[in-house]
């Protein structure tokens, strides 16, 4: 039987490849456009790019400048992070790692991993960054920048989106008119207006309706806006979520005796997470995505560092090399927060 199935698998591929006149011509455009786009694409990335130079002159004119992403690569991980105490920082990130994998792969115990990765791993990482107590040199938060920077701001995010969301959810459920008016208005204003015209607000803004002398770290407001701006998306997956859940569920844990709040939270909202999952974790995907506009408030992720990066004299003209390594970077964050929330769906499945 192998060996059947063997000998008909490269006629079952001719078949979906060349089935019929529509699908064959779509894989000959395919094949086409491969052939036209990769061999330059192979000839400028591989073939004839530059991996070692001490600045733009040293490297080949017709090929990639690999050797501007090596002289930059610290500074677009970590920005302007001081050298010696970037260990910190990579600390922190194999605790949140380490949290994470064993949320996904854990088979017992898994809510005592989830507290700690949305509870305590938060408090220790913060803890490493900042510094300032338990014998760690103070690091301002100008000084944070890079692929950390957009790290931070996502995981904060949506670590106070996700129960502020939830409960905006229920809000716009509820059957007080004040409650379900005020949560529908915050939501409702929060996705009608533009992120960054959000961001610019609490940058411009702000600081003119507090008090004298007060003033407001730029990651804080960064990380207010985008926590409100993402909860209003995530309340209405949850709320999708909590409409794909059956009201014999909601009727079956009144009649057990539960309160409508431990129904809500032990019954009905652990089946709406499982429904929104996907949703979910596609707003974790645009949010980490739309952390590059922070670049426009003085706080310096990655695209800003690489926007500075290429006006320095010594690398002018190289904006490919560095969007394309920015690119790449991005697409394999979120290519790892999509895998991620495809074996938390298959863990959480029911049959």
């Amino acid at each position: 039987m192998k060996r059947t199935e063997a000998v008909r698998t490269p006629r079952s591929l001719g078949r979906t490849l060349f089935g019929a006149p529509g699908t064959a011509a779509l894989t000959l455009g395919i094949v086409a456009i491969l052939a036209w786009a990769v061999p330059p694409l192979w000839r400028w990335a591989v073939a004839g790019a530059t991996w070692v130079a001490s600045n733009r002159r040293g490297c080949a004119p017709d090929g990639a400048c690999w050797a501007f992403i090596k002289a930059r690569l610290s500074l677009f991980l970590y920005g302007g992070y001081p050298v010696e105490q970037q260990w910190r920082v990579n600390l922190a990130a194999a605790f949140m790692l380490a949290a994470l994998l064993a949320c996904l792969f854990a088979r017992r115990h898994r809510t005592v991993w989830f507290v700690l990765l949305l509870g305590v791993m938060p408090a220790i990482s913060a803890v490493l960054l900042a510094g300032g107590i338990a014998g760690l040199a103070p690091v301002p938060t100008a000084d944070w920048g890079g692929l950390m920077l957009n790290a931070v701001l996502s995981f904060v995010a949506v670590a106070c989106a996700v129960p502020l969301g939830t409960a905006l959810a229920f809000g716009r459920r509820s059957s007080l008119p004040f409650v379900r008016g005020l949560c529908t208005a915050m939501i409702e204003f929060w996705r009608g207006v533009p992120l960054l015209g959000v961001l610019f607000m609490g940058l411009v803004l702000l600081p003119m309706v507090l008090p004298s002398g007060v003033t407001v770290d730029n990651l804080i407001r960064a990380l207010v806006v985008l926590t409100l701006f993402t909860s209003a998306y995530m309340a209405e997956v949850v709320r999708g979520g909590l409409q794909g859940v059956l009201p014999g569920q909601r009727e079956a844990a009144m009649a057990l005796g539960l309160h409508p709040l431990q129904a809500n939270v032990t019954v009905i909202l652990p089946q709406a997470m499982r429904v929104a999952l996907p949703g979910i974790v596609n707003v974790v995907v645009d949010l980490f995505k739309d952390t590059t506009l922070v670049s426009v408030v003085g706080l310096f992720d990655l695209m800003g560092v690489v926007n500075q990066s290429l006006k320095d004299q010594s690398w002018l003209g190289l904006a490919n090399e560095g969007y394309a390594f920015a690119a790449l970077l991005f697409f394999g964050c979120c290519l790892a927060l999509s895998l991620a929330g495809s074996v938390l769906e298959r863990r959480l499945q029911v049959s």
